[in-house]
């Protein structure tokens, strides 16, 4: 025997599913929960500012106590722009946009024609014209178009109304402002999709590769300039310039020369290359009783470091410096490579034991037998890379949403709603009320002006004018 669903289950299950929808919808359309969201959306992306996005683990270790460190890599929050959570909040604000705008925006910006209670609104008057009422609509209508107006007659009930609107284009300022957001998150979804950016270094005569792309960047020569600047405190020595000359190889397998410096990106295939900060690499020369042993087997940038065959030490290469006050023997302020030298750290394990200020070219005594000597350095460039296909999106979309709140805010559509009818004592009675988007005391003075250029222009006899001040805003 085939089970039926009972028809009452059934109507009641629709029910519900349909009180549910109304429900979310209505929550989504709550202005306070939108702004939720997009108070959401902001933290997210401020974190994403602070925090240096797309480093490795022990980046944070080194950058940040323990706790926060953990609470980085664990949460995602060192590639938060590509995260469940910010895809996801996002989205969120999509559907809240699209439910407020459907349910409050269009009913509220752009309302059907429908005939109002003309005494019940604010800015209203009455006027007694000549005329029947079918001439006074034609009057009416003329006068309202050549000053402007859109016109636009409706018959509701066997009763003719007419309305008139100004700037009614306006009324799609927010949605144009609404379009504008959608198209940035749409930008903002491509590069999730599509995009990548990172960062790399490359010593003077080495080649690096992007991985993402393929493109080579082999660095010819670095160069910077620092020109001193005397002030009350001293003289500050601060870099105006960096450039690196560089050959770029793209997909194509044509080398290119570039020039990249601060401000100036280079363009290989679309992915834009930054210059983003410069260092001293140090080629260290590790000696045991007088004979060269395993020590590390390229130049070391600040950070760096190597551990010593045979023991528990290692040592790290932490900063350049450009000049070593002879004097004192302690670093200078002038970082340009005049009597340059390097601060090294030395490790017992995970324990500092202790840290010098080596001289170039001059050994040092690690103990043991063990001398270290930092025999050169080697400018190296320190480059990011962006390839964003959806920025043209964004810029549209930005465009889109500024153009949308100028129409919002520098606009005002105005409606006004027109009755014609038999007067009592012969003639025509016209009855007119006004409203805007923006409440009634913007338009009260306008309103005032218009009934008085109609009241001039209509052929009266006998003109009776009664206007209701303004009593209420919305």
């Amino acid at each position: 025997m085939e089970a039926r669903i009972r028809p009452d289950l059934i109507s009641a299950a629709t029910a519900w599913v349909r009180k549910a929808w109304d429900d979310t919808v209505r929550l989504f359309a709550h202005v306070p929960f939108g702004v939720s969201l997009l108070a959401i959306w902001g933290v997210l992306t401020l974190i994403g500012v602070i925090v240096e996005q797309g480093k490795d683990p022990s980046f944070y270790a080194d950058a940040y106590a323990p706790p926060i460190a953990r609470l980085i890599v664990r949460l995602d929050l060192d590639n938060i722009y590509h995260s469940a959570a910010y895809i996801g909040i996002i989205g969120l604000i999509l559907c809240s946009m699209a439910a407020a705008t459907f349910t409050k925006v269009i009913p509220r910006r752009i309302p059907r024609l429908n005939p109002v209670k003309i005494d019940a609104i604010p800015l209203h008057a009455t006027i007694h014209v000549a005329g029947d009422p079918e001439s006074a609509r034609e009057r009416l209508a003329a006068f309202f178009a050549a000053r402007g107006w859109q016109v636009r007659k409706r018959e509701f009930g066997g009763t003719e109304w007419t309305f008139a609107d100004k700037n009614n284009w306006a009324r799609r300022g927010v949605l144009v402002a609404h379009v504008g957001f959608v198209l940035i998150a749409a930008g903002t979804t491509i590069y999730w999709a599509k995009g990548y950016s990172g960062q790399f270094a490359v010593l003077s005569g080495q080649t690096a590769t992007i991985p993402e792309s393929g493109t080579k960047i082999a660095l010819q020569r670095f160069g910077f300039r620092i020109d001193p600047v005397q002030t009350k405190a001293g003289t500050v020595y601060q870099p105006i310039d960096y450039v690196s000359d560089a050959k770029v190889t793209g997909r194509d397998g044509v080398t290119h020369d570039a020039v990249i410096r601060v401000n100036q990106p280079y363009d290989a295939d679309g992915t834009l290359i930054y210059q983003a900060t410069y260092g001293f690499a140090i080629d260290f020369a590790l000696t045991k009783d007088g004979h060269r042993i395993a020590g590390p087997d390229h130049p070391l940038k600040e950070g760096e470091g190597f551990a010593i065959d045979g023991t528990s030490r290692a040592i790290q290469y932490q900063r350049f410096v450009g000049t070593i006050d002879r004097t004192t023997g302690q670093p200078g302020a002038d970082p340009r490579p005049n009597d340059p030298g390097v601060v090294i750290q030395a490790f017992d394990g995970d324990r500092p034991v202790g840290g010098a200020l080596i001289p170039l070219g001059r050994p040092v005594d690690l103990g043991a037998g063990y001398r270290l000597e930092a025999a050169r350095y080697v400018l190296y460039s320190g480059f990011q890379y962006r390839y964003d296909p959806g920025i043209p999106v964004v810029g549209l979309g930005a465009f889109v949403l500024v153009a949308g709140l100028c129409i919002s805010f520098y606009f005002l559509p105005a409606r006004l709603f027109v009755l014609v009818r038999d007067a009592a004592g012969g003639g025509a009675e016209v009855g007119l009320a006004a409203t805007t988007v923006r409440g009634y005391e913007v338009f009260e003075q306008r309103f005032a002006e218009i009934v008085e250029a109609l009241r001039r222009s209509e052929p009266a006899p006998q003109t009776e004018v009664t206007t209701a001040p303004v009593t209420q805003t919305v």
